[in-house]
């Protein structure tokens, strides 16, 4: 069972064992080991056809090729709104645990305050983060009961903050639908009524940071993703399988924006969905703020345009809620058998050391 809150286990000398990760799956580049490698694209002009709109769509669409992860810089975001919404997240955190925990949503409830992550039943490793959830899209579908009224005034800067995001997300979905040589809200209609999801992560101090990772290595399952993050760092990326990874800059006041699943199929695996995790340190917190714009439960997902000589990337259109659960499941029964493997590779070795003579186990 997760713990409630994470401030007693983030003052321990020695990590909680539900927290440790297979050793595969363990950090491999420190948190503040940057990499350059992910673009950074000003979107100063992106409304100016004829002028540097179409530089600044062929960077996008270059990094979503290449990464499907890309950083922007000049996104017209509001700077105040931004340091509100972050201020307020860092107060959240801050409160007594039973001050959170009014917000639990474990259990299933829609939104509010959990550890690790709301597959509590399923997950085998815990992550080490809390995290405070709002389902800000659509509007019509919004439980205030479910939004964090403490910090005062937390609950009308995220109305804003949402707004503001679904802005960009749907400024760059435009940009990738003309790619595509669609109409420019070819793939903001894919997703039907638009949903949207603010995922604001903590992650605390951790005693072993070498052991476990603030979120798993994963990609996104909707459509686009901006992530705000403060600049301590911890956002990890790799293009290689999870040969090789970067620690992705931090820049004050930017965006990360990486593709997810769903804008993978509908581009027919032309724009990557960005394989990342979160790793922690021992030295200082981390704060981050995930905005998820994700089709409609009922959309359909399958490729807007098949290219000459291309095949299709899935078999046959699916709703969004099903490609969902599949996604799920499937990352759910890996862990499982991993889990499962591992505890087999630990009885072999016990029954390999039970079995050896004490002058070999001493030598």
């Amino acid at each position: 069972m997760a713990p409630s809150t994470l401030t007693a286990l983030a003052a321990e000398k020695t990590l909680n064992p539900s927290f440790v990760r297979f050793e595969d799956e363990r950090p491999k580049v420190a948190y503040n080991e940057f990499s350059n490698e992910i673009p950074v694209i000003s979107l100063a002009g992106i409304d100016d056809v004829g002028g540097k709109r179409a530089e600044i769509c062929k960077k996008i669409v270059e990094a979503c090729e290449d990464w499907g992860i890309f950083q922007v810089v000049d996104h017209g975001v509001d700077a105040k709104l931004i340091s509100d919404m972050t201020r307020l997240a860092t107060e959240f955190f801050a409160l007594p645990p039973e001050e959170k925990l009014k917000f639990d949503m474990s259990g299933g409830k829609k939104g509010g305050f959990i550890v690790s992550s709301h597959l509590q039943q399923g997950e085998v490793v815990k992550d080490w983060r809390e995290i405070v959830t709002y389902f800000s899209y659509p509007k019509q579908s919004r439980d205030y009961s479910r939004w964090p009224d403490k910090p005062e005034g937390w609950m009308e800067v995220t109305k804003e903050y949402s707004d503001q995001l679904m802005g960009v997300a749907c400024k760059l979905l435009e940009v990738l639908s003309e790619a595509m040589g669609l109409e420019k809200e070819a793939l903001t209609k894919a997703c039907v009524d638009m949903d949207q999801k603010i995922v604001v992560n903590y992650y605390p101090k951790c005693p072993q940071p070498d052991l476990t990772l603030g979120l798993k290595r994963h990609t996104d399952p909707g459509t686009i993703t901006l992530l705000l993050q403060d600049q301590v760092g911890g956002l990890q990326a790799t293009k290689d399988n999870g040969k090789t990874w970067i620690t992705v800059q931090p820049i004050e006041g930017a965006f990360v924006v990486n593709l997810g699943d769903h804008g993978h199929y509908l581009s027919n695996g032309r724009f990557k969905n960005a394989d990342h995790q979160a790793v922690v340190n021992s030295n200082s917190s981390r704060l981050s703020i995930a905005t998820f714009q994700n089709p409609a439960p009922e959309a359909t997902v399958y490729p807007l345009k098949i290219r000459e000589g291309e095949k299709p990337v899935l078999e046959e259109p699916i709703p969004f809620s099903e490609m969902y659960r599949r996604k799920m499941s499937k990352d759910l029964e890996l862990a499982r058998l991993k889990k499962l493997a591992n505890e087999k590779h630990q009885d072999s070795e016990k029954a390999k050391l039970d079995t050896k003579p004490i002058e070999e186990i001493l030598a």
